[in-house]
């Protein structure tokens, strides 16, 4: 049997295109193409089964409080969170879109956005903020977003509130940002 010199251009061709489909996915799951696990989350902020990772990100950026009346309790102060602003980069640190608030919003680069209910927090270590699962909210948009259906924010590194700046009564309206980052994972229906 003859092979046409065209059709093993093409049949060349469409090997490299395939190894090529392979190695970005492989680099949008994780360190050495492994897929995010579950394993050791609190059951609390874990994914219900019927759903899988559709995009890894790591958040870099900052979390702005200001020092506020503390809820319900007269003449008392505290820290207040105001909201997030991040850059999210896929695996390979290339920037694929942001996270900002309020209300809390992640925006792909392709322009689609949604935003998201909190479901559940879970302690992460005394400087970090907590582990949290919310439920994501029918994306604004078409692209990255849509059909995302739980995101996850974990691998935490620092984003509480200050500890070496006092908020005082004649500090209220005091604002002051902590730089933090975190891994969201965005997951869709199975």
């Amino acid at each position: 049997m003859r092979i046409h010199p065209t059709t093993r251009f093409a049949t060349a061709g469409l090997a490299v295109s395939a190894a090529a489909l392979l190695a970005a996915c492989g680099s949008m799951s994780g360190p050495a193409g492994m897929a995010f696990s579950q394993a050791g989350l609190p059951a609390s902020i874990q994914v219900p089964a019927g759903n899988r990772v559709a995009l890894e990100t790591v958040g870099k950026g900052e979390i702005l409080y200001e020092c506020r009346d503390k809820a319900g309790m007269p003449g008392q102060v505290e820290w207040t969170f105001v909201g997030p602003e991040a850059r999210l980069m896929d695996r390979a640190g290339k920037q694929v879109g942001r996270y900002y608030g309020p209300p809390a919003t992640w925006e792909s680069s392709d322009g689609s956005k949604l935003t998201a209910t909190q479901l559940a927090v879970a302690p992460s270590g005394p400087t970090s903020l907590p582990y949290q699962l919310v439920k994501a909210n029918p994306a604004m948009g078409t692209g990255a977003m849509t059909g995302v259906t739980y995101i996850q924010r974990v691998a935490l590194q620092g984003g509480v509130a200050p500890t070496t700046m006092a908020c005082t009564a004649s500090g209220k309206g005091q604002r002051v940002t902590v730089p933090y980052q975190a891994d969201y994972i965005f997951w869709k229906a199975a």
